[in-house]
């Protein structure tokens, strides 16, 4: 209970003293609050970015963990039997619960101006697995398959080639399966179909290529067979247990095929490919630009209280002689500092949250599908920095001060 009475006395006489030698130190607390507010935004804007770079390779490689299952029949080396195959994965997702699971294909189209387009033939989970981003409209969903035309998904590239038609018009595209002439060997449309546009992606930078995403079964229609032999299979699955799931789900596969078949289960997911981040080293640099001036901030605080305990040392032989310890007096001199600098802290960190939320940074963060809130890691890790900057700049005053002599007060 003393111990508890003589810290929060120790804090209260601190603060009391900042406030009669304000003027000294404000200089150096601005210092130390622009650096607390640098380094909390770094470390804010490093979880961000790691956001953001996550977003983009799970777009491309899917989310941790995307399992593939494929098989090969070494004996004919040939492919299984897409059939049975299918009916293998179905079984699989459905015994072990497996809640997001897609087949994929590509499907290259013509339109009867003869244009080329690529489609890629996918279930409605497969948004989701990919985090694909949507500019207008909505992803393709299992009730899609219900109406009485396909369902597609395409690029602003696409939407704005045919006049950026608002998607409560309901507009539609025409294309056709490609069909090579056994004469001229050159491509040509199938069969027309029409399908309905219910949402737009938007387009990479610089991309002049129309591309689109069209439900799995409306897509057999147009290559069947063809089609069902180049399809990829896809689960989404818990990356804690990703391992041992997948090799029941390989057995699974496995039990369901003829002797000899082998089955592959392999993780496409850029989680389990690499583990380097490109914004680590940019990261680093601001950070440790962040550091230096924080260092900085905490030398100037440094000089300033040696100046200020030199002033004191009547006061501080006084207090010695009325029954101070070194102790108390330590952390009393000590703590000036770190109660200084942790409401410079605190000042940093809202200047860090206020330039987080202002409207330019605001419309870079709109790109994420997930905006993550500004993390408390990085404000508990300004504060925690902050304290230790008034730690180290008040331990060389408290040490003067601590060898303060009650002599010393008739002298000064």
């Amino acid at each position: 209970m003393r111990a508890a009475t003589g810290i929060v006395s120790a804090v209260v006489e601190a603060w009391q003293e900042l406030r009669v030698n304000r003027l000294r130190v404000l200089l150096s607390l601005i210092v130390v609050a622009v650096s607390v507010a640098a380094f909390t935004a770094v470390v804010a804007l490093g979880q961000i970015l790691n956001q953001g770079y996550q977003e983009q390779m799970e777009r491309n490689s899917g989310r941790p963990a995307l399992v593939q299952l494929s098989a090969f029949d070494p004996a004919s080396g040939n492919s299984v039997d897409p059939a049975a195959f299918a009916r293998a994965f179905d079984a699989t997702v459905d015994r072990y619960g497996i809640e997001w699971s897609s087949r994929r294909a590509w499907l290259e189209v013509i339109a009867p101006d003869g244009q080329w387009m690529n489609l890629q033939a996918v279930d409605a989970d497969y948004g989701v697995m990919h985090r694909v981003p949507l500019a207008h409209g909505s992803w393709l969903s299992e009730s899609d398959a219900l109406r009485f035309v396909p369902v597609v998904v395409i690029n602003e590239f696409w939407w704005r080639s045919l006049g950026s038609p608002p998607l409560a018009s309901h507009p539609t595209v025409e294309f056709g399966a490609v069909a090579w002439d056994p004469v001229t060997g050159e491509p040509t449309s199938g069969r027309a179909t029409q399908a309905l546009v219910v949402g737009v992606m938007p387009s990479a930078a610089f991309d002049q290529s129309m591309q689109g995403y069209v439900l799995f079964d409306d897509a057999l229609e147009l290559r069947g067979e063809e089609l069902a032999a180049s399809t990829t299979y896809e689960t989404w699955i818990p990356p804690e247990s990703a391992e041992p799931l997948m090799a029941a789900m390989q057995a699974s596969v496995q039990a369901h095929l003829p002797e000899g078949v082998e089955v592959y289960a392999s993780r496409t997911d850029f989680a389990g490919m690499q583990t380097y981040n490109p914004y680590d080293a940019v990261l680093l640099v601001f950070g440790g630009i962040a550091v230096l001036v924080l260092l900085l901030g905490a030398l100037s605080l440094l000089n300033i209280t040696l100046v200020t305990v030199r002033y004191r040392i009547r006061e501080i032989g006084v207090r010695r002689s009325f029954g101070a310890s070194a102790g108390r007096v330590f952390f009393s001199v000590m703590l000036e500092s770190v109660v200084a600098t942790v409401v410079a802290g605190v000042v940093g960190i809202v200047i860090a949250i206020m330039v987080m939320r202002l409207p330019v940074v605001a419309q870079v963060l709109s790109g994420l599908q997930d905006v993550p809130a500004f993390p408390m890691s990085a404000a508990l890790a300004g504060l925690l920095i902050s304290a230790a900057v008034g730690a180290l700049a008040g331990l060389v005053p408290a040490l003067v001060a601590v060898r303060v002599r009650p002599i010393d007060a008739i002298r000064y």
